[in-house]
């Protein structure tokens, strides 16, 4: 990638904005009007089956050809690559089948690297409940604010496949924030990319990677991985800014600028356990909150609207009693707390000292507990930084350390220090 790429990408993701930005130097020559892709929630292609047809996790139910692109006005796809939208069966955390969407990236040059191509199945950040924003969508719209990161990815000539997880794009609301689901989606992102004909990546070696939201649901797919898809030939892992403990991250966002956030977590846990029953919390100003925010995204004016309306509020804003002080809930957000197994391949989990969303105690819990129980951990972390920017100091320490196992590297972690 160029140095006036990456100066690009820095600034998209400092500013959380890389929606308006283009890189025309990684993009195809304007030959055609470029396809257009409904939004999610208007499109057939997102809606399942009923019933689903019969199959195991990870297995196709249907594809489409697609594009990338990092181009928001002219939307020329990226060049040499290959996109395809895939609607793939997983699982919910109470193990029933679903439909969830996402999308297989594959280099057209020939891998030149030792052994197989790698493939990466990337765990994406907050995006909001919207369908709109998928990222399955988001990409073919130069629209997506990873879009450089999952580009940069590519130019090293590792395919990379990218799941909406549960309820963005498909039907229902995003289960946002429940882990257990989203590393399921993301190992089964895996399997279906590998099982897509014609792309040359059936039984190539395999790695997990994703920051925020991204970052709970690599950790997971890392505690998952050996006892749910032990056929997967997974290398290593990279899990940054990590929500490891939903109770620890509620209480730091409680009357935080970014409320939103743990206001967004309630409803999809709501949605993954409907026996929780949130509306029966909620006040009239809480049940407004959540019928608007259900299909809103965070990089658009209605979710700037809305981060702006529950900046600095607290959960009894918005309920009649607190939800997340019930044994219900709780037992619910424990369920869904990374640290309780020891991944079996190297992880890197990186952390900024300052995150403000994001509290830095409960990650180093987590790489405590990893480390503990034997895990091979290389833990970072970034004093000069704080959520935004942590992501952009992750990157080149993950593309590193994801670069070395793939070359079959040993990791040395840093547990004892």
């Amino acid at each position: 990638m160029s140095s006036t790429v990456r100066r690009l990408l820095r600034t998209a993701v400092a500013c959380g904005m890389g929606v308006a930005l283009t890189a025309t130097a990684l993009q195809a020559p304007a030959t055609a009007a470029p396809r257009e892709f409904a939004s999610p929630a208007e499109d057939p292609f997102y809606t399942p089956p009923q019933p689903l047809p019969a199959g195991s996790p990870g297995d196709i139910i249907r594809s489409r050809e697609s594009v990338f692109t990092i181009d928001p006005f002219g939307r020329n796809p990226v060049e040499g690559v290959t996109s395809t939208q895939v609607l793939y069966r997983s699982e919910d955390v109470h193990g029933d089948p679903i439909a969830v969407s996402g999308t297989v990236l594959v280099p057209e040059e020939e891998w030149a690297g030792q052994g197989e191509r790698p493939l990466v199945t990337y765990g994406v950040g907050t995006r909001g409940l919207g369908d709109d924003c998928a990222p399955s969508y988001t990409m073919t719209q130069g629209l997506d604010y990873e879009m450089f990161f999952i580009a940069d990815a590519l130019n090293k000539g590792w395919a990379v496949a990218v799941t909406d997880m549960q309820g963005l794009g498909t039907p229902g609301l995003h289960t946002y924030e429940v882990g257990k689901a989203q590393g399921m989606a993301a190992l089964n992102m895996a399997r279906a990319a590998q099982r897509l004909p014609g792309t040359g990546l059936d039984g190539n070696p395999v790695a997990a990677m994703g920051y925020s939201q991204g970052g709970t649901t690599a950790g997971w797919a890392a505690e998952l991985a050996a006892s749910y898809a032990p056929e997967l030939d997974l290398k290593g892992v990279v899990a940054g800014g990590v929500p490891a403990d939903l109770r620890a991250v509620a209480a730091n966002l409680d009357g935080n600028l970014f409320a939103a956030f743990m206001f967004m977590s309630a409803a999809g846990y709501d949605a993954a356990y409907p026996s929780l029953d949130l509306e029966s919390f909620l006040n009239d100003a809480g049940k407004e909150l959540m019928a608007t925010a259900s299909d809103v995204c965070i990089a658009s004016v209605d979710g700037i609207a809305t981060f702006g309306e529950t900046a600095f509020k607290k959960v009894g804003d918005f309920t009649t009693s607190d939800p997340l002080a019930t044994p219900q809930w709780q037992a619910r957000l424990d369920e869904n707390r990374l640290g309780s197994t020891a991944p079996t391949v190297p992880v890197l989990q990186t952390q900024a000292v300052y995150d403000q969303i994001i509290p830095f105690e409960q990650a180093d819990t987590l790489h405590k507990a990893w480390c503990a129980k034997g895990a091979n951990v290389t833990w970072k972390t970034y004093t000069i930084a704080e959520h935004a920017t942590g992501m952009v100091w992750t990157w080149p320490d993950a593309i590193n350390f994801l670069t070395d196992r793939f070359a079959g590297k040993p990791a040395q972690g840093n547990c004892a220090a």
